[in-house]
């Protein structure tokens, strides 16, 4: 039997001019993709320059990491916008850091939207379509990362658009396959080794175990750990080799092969 292969990904550069989030230089050395904010929930220009260049030596695949424009909130505030204002949005931030990629010497190769964003897309087919006609408009080669089993994935693959089921190895699962609300009991996986054995069983047996305590199926294709967490870097590490050691093959989406 091949062995199986993921992706490690993390959200990166959400640092903002004097104020430093997560430990980008650390973190990256274990993963195989960035997500790298685009300013408007976090990041601003140079550190969007600093981390696709970082990024770009190290030959991680460098995705766009949209989000609301919620500095205040991080981008985990809802907000209603209107679908034009979606697509907007995206390729907004799409452009931007397609800029400072290009000037690292490399290019995006996937796009995953941040917080709020990407919770509310996953659902809501409207706001979802709207943020796919974007990447499709801006870039069809781009792979798109969503929460793995969601109707936005599958509306991506109906536009022709590569896409990557993600899961969470430091996040709650509700018994529908979505995240656990921030906030609530269970939301969060403080333990680096409960992480990395739900990192490898979504892996080598598609399931994680749910906070009712039920079994539920879920592929994953690319993992995330959260950077803003102040440990990330070292349970990156962990997952990262608990992984190698079940016999997984650590690639960003489409290069498994190369």
């Amino acid at each position: 039997m091949a062995a199986p292969v993921v992706d490690l990904n993390a959200d990166v550069g959400e640092s903002f001019g004097a104020y430093r989030l997560g430990s980008d230089e650390d973190l990256l050395n274990s993963l195989s993709s960035v997500n790298i904010a685009c300013g408007w929930h976090a990041g601003d220009p140079v550190v969007m320059d600093r981390t696709a260049r970082l990024s770009a030596r190290l030959g991680l695949g460098i995705g766009a990491h949209p989000g609301y424009p919620d500095l205040l909130g991080f981008g985990r505030r809802n907000m209603q916008i209107t679908p034009d204002e979606a697509a907007a949005y995206v390729l907004y931030q799409l452009g931007a850091l397609q800029g400072f990629a290009r000037a690292a010497g490399s290019s995006l190769r996937h796009v995953k939207l941040h917080g709020a964003f990407y919770n509310q897309a996953a659902f809501d087919e409207e706001l979802g379509d709207a943020v796919l006609r974007a990447i499709a408009q801006f870039d069809s080669g781009l792979i798109v990362f969503g929460l793995s089993g969601s109707p936005f994935l599958e509306m991506a693959r109906g536009r022709g658009l590569g896409i990557a089921h993600e899961v969470f190895a430091d996040r709650g699962y509700n018994p529908n396959g979505s995240l656990v609300a921030r906030g609530r009991e269970g939301a969060l996986i403080g333990d680096e080794r409960i992480a990395a054995e739900r990192a490898v069983r979504m892996v080598t047996e598609a399931r994680v175990r749910a906070i009712d305590g039920t079994d539920i199926s879920i592929q994953a294709d690319t993992i995330c750990i959260h950077g803003d967490h102040p440990g990330a870097p070292h349970l990156a590490r962990v997952v990262r080799q608990a992984l190698e050691q079940a016999g997984a093959k650590i690639a960003p989406p489409g290069l498994a092969a190369q």
